[in-house]
């Protein structure tokens, strides 16, 4: 069995969405004689994690309503690198999405460690796609699933079929397949999002 971690490293001048300071995180640390203790001040949509309804949905699901049954078991990644703008329903129609899977798209995003303005996204029509098959979540490796669409429809879209949306994977290294996913995030009442931990297992089912 392998694993592979596709989680981003969170630290002071990381990358964080539109290069905005007010997303940065926080570490303060203190030292009392020989105990050190860090303070750590962070937007739950840092680095890797895990959207609920309320960040986009006005009075939506907050994020204790996600299950963490629908965030461990089997994940496809494909391999949409060569998508240049937006991944579209045309672009996903070529591989097998079932009804339930959870489907990550690795991009030319995770090969780049700045952020990037013009980065790939999901479609609206490509978001309606993965609705109508019924599939239990998507992942994408950039910081946030739509890029500068009036009224958000994609993230929309997704919640309204209560489609779990992760942002932020890091795919670089992993081959387009099938894994055995196991994405823990923070245990958080009340919140429209989580930073999240992602793991991908090879040969376990």
């Amino acid at each position: 069995m392998k694993m592979h971690d596709v989680t981003g490293t969170i630290y002071e001048g990381m990358t964080v969405y539109k290069n905005k300071p007010e997303k940065q995180p926080k570490m303060n640390q203190g030292t009392d004689g020989y105990v050190t203790e860090t303070r750590l001040e962070l937007d739950v949509h840092t680095g890797t994690h895990i959207d609920a309804p309320r960040h986009m949905v006005v009075d939506g699901d907050t994020f204790e309503t996600i299950s963490m049954d629908d965030l461990v078991g089997q994940c496809k990644v494909f391999d949409l690198t060569q998508v240049e703008d937006g991944i579209s329903k045309k672009d996903l129609e070529r591989f097998d999405i079932q009804k339930n899977d959870f489907v990550f798209f690795k991009t030319k995003n995770s090969f780049e460690d700045t952020f990037n303005f013009d980065f790939i996204y999901l479609t609206q029509d490509g978001a309606e796609y993965l609705s109508e098959i019924g599939v239990r979540g998507v992942g994408i490796d950039t910081l946030g699933i739509e890029r500068s669409q009036e009224g958000h429809p994609t993230h929309k879209t997704l919640f309204a079929k209560k489609i779990i949306i992760i942002e932020g994977l890091r795919l670089k290294e992993i081959n387009q397949g099938e894994y055995f996913m196991v994405a823990a995030p923070l245990k958080l009442e009340g919140t429209d999002g989580s930073p999240a931990r992602v793991l991908l297992f090879e040969g376990l089912q």
